[in-house]
């Protein structure tokens, strides 16, 4: 396994994803469809979907584990639980990314499968088939987790999933405690930008991905997530607010088998992390070509709108 890695890392064609080398001279002798530029074949390639089983996977065991680790820091007597949090929820991240990246890229997330889109690193077919088995991943470990925790457990802590406000206890009665809708939101758009900037941002380009190694590349990815739990976490300041999501899947899945709570302002966890994919899209189409380097398929956004009006790209 630890020579497959590695060999996947030499090949400059595969960065990230799990995308077949493609032939360069058919490329040169004709232009890509519009058809090819979405990855429609995708949708019919037995690999890709077998590869999207592993997202499933990858992403139920991260629900479980992350919400897990969520509910037992915040449930316990230390005196910065965030911390702990921060820094179990990294190293969790790590593992479970080098797990799965020879199977399908190592995204687990569909912030990852959808800025690789934009980019053009996985056509847009490969990122819808990831993100709905993320989502179906996310569903199932959290379903795992509410079988094994108390129903208190559950109520308490909202299955460990990404919450703006919570019901708490006051002298006077029950009270909400959280953070206002718009400070959430733009946490959201923040962090999910600087996560993507500051390490997936590696992943994506080979020379650097080639020279810092596949380890070190996935051990940035969990160290920034943690990092970026932690602050969203600290600056806040407000108990009810379980920090910045940056996993539309993990929150939809605890959602969607939790309900309640959860449901108020969900809408963040998705919207907020679209709109930071497409800052960082952008940010990529504005910066010298010289300092980019994503090889893969030339499926980013502006090459299929080309094709959609009939220019090459």
């Amino acid at each position: 396994m630890a020579a497959t890695t590695r060999d996947a890392l030499d090949d400059e064609e595969t960065q990230f994803s799990s995308i077949p080398k493609i032939d360069e001279e058919n490329k040169k002798k004709s232009p890509l469809t519009l058809s090819q530029r979405l990855g429609l074949p995708d949708f019919f390639s037995p690999d890709v979907w077998r590869a999207s089983v592993g997202e499933l996977l990858g992403t139920a065991v991260l629900v479980f584990m992350l919400d897990t680790i969520v509910i037992s820091t915040l449930e316990s007597d230390v005196k910065m639980p965030n911390l702990i949090m921060s820094i179990l929820a990294a190293i969790t991240i790590t593992i479970l990314l080098l797990a799965v990246f020879p199977v399908s890229g190592g995204h687990l997330n569909p912030v990852i499968s959808c800025s690789a889109a934009l980019v053009g690193i996985i056509s847009m077919s490969r990122a819808i088939i990831y993100i709905v088995a993320q989502c179906i991943g996310a569903t199932l470990g959290a379903l795992a987790l509410k079988a094994v925790v108390s129903s208190s457990i559950e109520n308490t802590f909202s299955l460990g999933g990404c919450t703006l406000t919570v019901i708490s206890s006051g002298p006077n009665g029950p009270i909400t405690v959280g953070i206002e809708t718009a400070q959430a939101f733009w946490l959201e758009i923040f962090c999910t930008f600087v996560f993507l900037f500051a390490s997936v941002w590696m992943a994506y380009d080979h020379r650097q991905a080639k020279s810092l190694g596949l380890v070190t590349i996935m051990s940035i990815i969990g160290l920034v997530l943690g990092l970026l739990v932690f602050i969203s976490t600290t600056v806040t300041g407000k108990k009810g607010y379980a920090g910045a999501g940056m996993n539309p899947a993990r929150c939809f899945g605890a959602a969607l088998v939790r309900g309640g709570n959860l449901w108020d302002g969900h809408w963040i966890f998705w919207v907020g992390p679209a709109i930071a994919c497409w800052a960082f899209y952008l940010y990529t189409k504005i910066i010298p070509l010289q300092h980019f380097h994503a090889d893969g398929y030339k499926h980013d956004f502006f090459g299929v709108i080309k094709s959609l009006f009939g220019s090459d790209a």
